[in-house]
């Protein structure tokens, strides 16, 4: 009888390898070359990505990657490892750490894991909220990886945990805790990042996922429709995504006398440039700007507890379905 040996894959985004102008050129290269991100056709975007996008936004961006480095490097690679090494704590099975763009990339963390013998991977993606853009991504990456294996895996994929109560439960206390140190703001803003608009018509229930995220949180915190809302950050390109807008919401709140904003991003379960820039820095600066006078950022999940027992209670729900399996 063939042994049953699991395994953790954790999966998230990724992250240039320094805050310079060539690695953030090769980032951006892989990663906006992913037909899951952009679906132009290959003939029209690539001369378009080359002869444009990479030389113009990659010096803008490494030098906001600067702001926000850390002495260990980047946060949402200190983050991952973080987790990575807190799960692993927890766990009696190994887990690999891979990201969909740049390194350690998806092939060295399946193949770490496959070193040590694991005959069923449970693959972990860290987006809270499917979307073909992310988690789709992260399915084609493996199943490009295993093209070149002899021998596979049973694989157990998790999908999403949007609605999860270990995940909103995380997220109430953080929210809670900004709440007990800042005072109750007039507003709790949860900014998701954005999508295409026309993503969402196609199919893809990114979108509904935020939403039920957002419903869940307020309930938890007994917060009505007035106290918190949901936008959406990060846009790209000239075609419509997902609204509102978070940027716009920024700006326009202080007119509608909410002075006092707090924020978070619950689909990123690490800080990074779009958090600790973007919305900490970029945000700040246009709500201040258009008459705010507080504004506070709730930081990502991280390696906080309560998200690392998420994480366990995640691999353990795949280990009990893969037990009744077996006895059924």
């Amino acid at each position: 009888m063939r042994q049953d040996t699991p395994g953790v894959l954790l999966v998230n985004l990724g992250t240039p390898e320094a805050p310079t102008t060539p690695a953030v050129k090769r980032y951006l290269k892989q990663f906006l070359s992913d037909k899951r991100v952009v679906d132009t056709p290959r003939w029209l975007w690539w001369p378009v990505l080359n002869g444009a996008i990479l030389p113009i936004r990659s010096p803008r961006v490494a030098k906001l990657y600067a702001s926000v480095w850390m002495d260990e490097g980047s946060p949402l690679m200190v983050y991952s490892k973080r987790q990575r090494d807190a799960l692993a704590a927890k766990l009696d099975m190994p887990v690999a750490l891979g990201m969909s763009y740049g390194k350690p990339s998806l092939k060295s963390a399946i193949d770490e894991l496959m070193v040590q013998g694991v005959t069923r991977l449970i693959v972990l993606p860290l987006y809270p909220q499917f979307s073909c853009s992310t988690v789709g991504a992260v399915w084609d990456g493996i199943t490009a990886v295993f093209a070149g294996y002899r021998s596979l895996p049973s694989v157990h994929f998790i999908r999403d945990y949007a609605e999860h109560p270990t995940y909103i439960a995380a997220l109430k206390a953080s929210v809670e805790r900004s709440f007990a140190t800042h005072g109750r703001p007039d507003l709790l803003v949860m900014s998701f990042h954005g999508i295409p608009q026309r993503f969402a018509n196609e199919g893809d229930d990114y979108p509904q996922r935020c939403f039920d995220t957002s419903e869940a949180l307020k309930a938890s915190l007994g917060l009505n429709s007035e106290q918190a809302m949901l936008t959406f950050q990060s846009r790209f390109g000239r075609e419509p995504w997902l609204t509102p807008y978070t940027d716009e919401t920024m700006k326009s709140l202080p007119s509608k006398g909410i002075k006092h904003v707090q924020i978070m991003s619950p689909g990123f379960s690490a800080d990074c440039l779009e958090t600790l820039e973007e919305i900490s820095e970029q945000n700040r600066e246009f709500f201040l700007h258009a008459g705010g006078t507080k504004f506070e950022y709730i930081p990502a999940l991280n390696d906080d507890a309560l998200h690392i027992d998420m994480m366990v209670d995640l691999v353990n729900d795949q280990r009990k379905q893969y037990e009744i399996s077996r006895q059924a």
